[in-house]
């Protein structure tokens, strides 16, 4: 099998460590709208797209309003935390400079369009990617392959060429159906359960580790 000649990378718990950010804006959006949270929202919703995870919202546990309006007010408050504070994960910028200096990048995230612009933007990477694309920009989120698809699809590329780098259950297993070659970071707060990180590749700890030479020895 050759290497890859391109790779895809996700975005919260990969480069951002906004993972818990997310969850901490869900739930206080569904205590103020009349919601009642459970312990297996957070893991259902890592990898929805945004109109998947507010119907979620509102179908499953409860909270009250229209689920576009959901989706927009805290995809917002998201991206005002990273406008304030951008939390990127150790190493993350110089990895990704790194990667992109050897090959082409793609983005496949389940962050709203305006977060993984504050992202990029508040990093410095807008030019390190030949194509980006967010959930909401297509018909089903992760588990289903079709961001990372797309995310090909728009940079030209062969999925089966590309290497993927995820963090989470549902990344896993996305990138794995797209039929690209997984990196696994493990996103710590939010740990991947043992049947999808089973689908990796390789497993590091973290994006730091994910160098042109881990890549090119996925061959």
């Amino acid at each position: 099998m050759r290497a890859p000649t391109a790779v895809v990378l996700d975005l919260d718990g990969v480069i951002v460590d906004t993972e818990e950010v997310w969850d901490r804006e869900r739930r206080a959006y569904a205590a103020a709208h009349g919601g009642t949270w459970t312990d297996a929202a957070t893991r259902a919703m890592q990898g929805m797209s945004s109109a998947e995870w507010a119907r979620h919202l509102t179908d499953e546990l409860g909270v009250q309003g229209d689920p576009g309006t959901i989706a927009r007010e805290v995809g917002a408050a998201v991206a005002a935390h990273v406008e304030r504070d951008l939390p990127l994960l150790p190493g993350a910028v110089e990895a990704v400079r790194a990667l992109a200096a050897r090959y082409p990048l793609a983005l496949a995230s389940s962050a709203n369009r305006e977060v993984i612009d504050a992202v990029l933007r508040g990093a410095g990477l807008q030019d390190a990617f030949v194509a980006t694309v967010s959930s909401e920009e297509v018909a089903r989120g992760k588990p289903a392959p079709d961001v990372y698809l797309e995310a090909a699809a728009r940079a030209g590329l062969d999925p089966r060429t590309c290497a993927a780098v995820e963090d989470s259950s549902n990344g896993l297993r996305a990138a794995h159906a797209a039929g690209m070659r997984v990196i696994a970071t493990p996103n710590r707060a939010f740990p991947p359960a043992p049947d999808a990180l089973a689908l990796a590749d390789a497993v590091v700890g973290g994006i730091a580790d994910v160098t042109p030479e881990l890549v090119a020895g996925l061959a």
